[in-house]
């Protein structure tokens, strides 16, 4: 009984915030509309969803978790301190420097795209 519990509640969660978000989209576009403003406005001019910048972040979180993971072993073994401190902290900060790379590489190839 406890999954189906959870399962309906999770569900209504996702529709009605799916529900809000496009009802609320729907009545800013008609208030626009209304008050005269075009609708070349209503069009993104943002990026395109490219699958080789979300490899090439994806590749660089995993490198950065690999690497948090390898130094903060090093560091647990050679500092003679805690295998529970090191590692995760390690691998936060190196997965979130592969992040910020990422991040960098990613925004560089749009500069040069355009």
């Amino acid at each position: 009984m406890e999954p189906l519990i959870v399962f309906l509640a999770l569900f209504g969660t996702v529709f009605g915030i799916a529900y809000v978000f496009l009802t609320t989209r729907n009545r800013e576009r008609l208030a626009l509309i209304e008050k005269g403003v075009e609708a070349s406005l209503f069009n993104s001019k943002g990026s395109k969803f490219s699958i080789a910048k979300f490899i090439l972040n994806l590749a660089l979180l995993f490198m950065g978790i690999g690497a948090g993971i390898f130094l903060g072993d090093l560091l647990a073994d050679s500092m003679d301190m805690k295998e529970e401190v090191t590692i995760p902290s390690m691998l936060f900060i190196f997965g979130g420097l592969g992040l910020v790379a990422g991040f960098f590489i990613t925004r560089s190839l749009e500069k040069k795209e355009d």
